[in-house]
């Protein structure tokens, strides 16, 4: 997630597709989200994922003071730094509001997927959770971040092309999920269902 949101500040073309370099690894986020609802539950998982809202907000806080601190007399490339850790106000914000979203509906789907299909077709729920939460996380990013800037088709062609591979990412790496998922059940002996979770975000426990 952190290292994510570090390189995203650079804008790379794959295929046709114009993305933010965090393409990279961001959706590896979104596979652990689906290891951990499928093994301990939504609410053990709510827990993750607002510490890594935390670590985004004091990453983010940490890079902006850095960039406007006076730099020393001999120093260069204070432009250079600022321009890459200096984020502007909209950018974070979009960024924190849709990782919240996004992450947030994930495992919700994939705890009530889970509970519904009475635990079996692991694929489909890492996938299905995975459309809905990475469709949400690009619609609001792209769309707070940039919508004003750029034109609308090309909003929604960054926010589609970001989704559709994000998408692939979490299906090229479903072996790895059920591997990862199989190990942590027989090592550490859970299974969650989540038939009486208090799905509320903002709840603490």
């Amino acid at each position: 997630l952190l290292v994510s949101n570090t390189i995203a500040v650079k804008i790379i073309t794959v295929s046709g597709f114009v993305l933010p370099a965090g393409i990279i690894c961001f959706p590896v986020a979104y596979i652990f989200n689906d290891v951990l609802v499928e093994c301990y539950g939504y609410e053990r998982t709510r827990r993750v994922i607002w510490c890594g809202f935390g670590c985004l907000a004091l990453m983010s806080f940490f890079y902006w003071l850095a960039a406007i601190l006076p730099p020393a007399v001999f120093w260069e490339d204070q432009s250079a730094f600022k321009k890459f850790f200096q984020f502007a106000p909209r950018i974070a914000g979009a960024s924190f509001v849709a990782y919240l979203v996004g992450s947030f509906l994930n495992a919700y789907v994939m705890s009530r997927m889970k509970v519904r299909t009475k635990g079996k077709h692991l694929w489909m729920r890492t996938i299905g959770s995975t459309v809905v939460g990475e469709g949400a996380d690009s619609l609001v990013f792209n769309f707070v971040a940039f919508l004003g800037v750029f034109e609308l088709g090309q909003v929604a062609f960054i926010a589609f092309s970001g989704f559709v591979l994000k998408t692939l990412y979490e299906i090229a790496a479903t072996p790895l999920t059920y591997l990862i998922v199989g190990w942590l059940k027989r090592f550490e002996g859970v299974d969650v269902f989540d038939h009486d979770a208090a799905y509320n975000p903002f709840k603490v426990d």
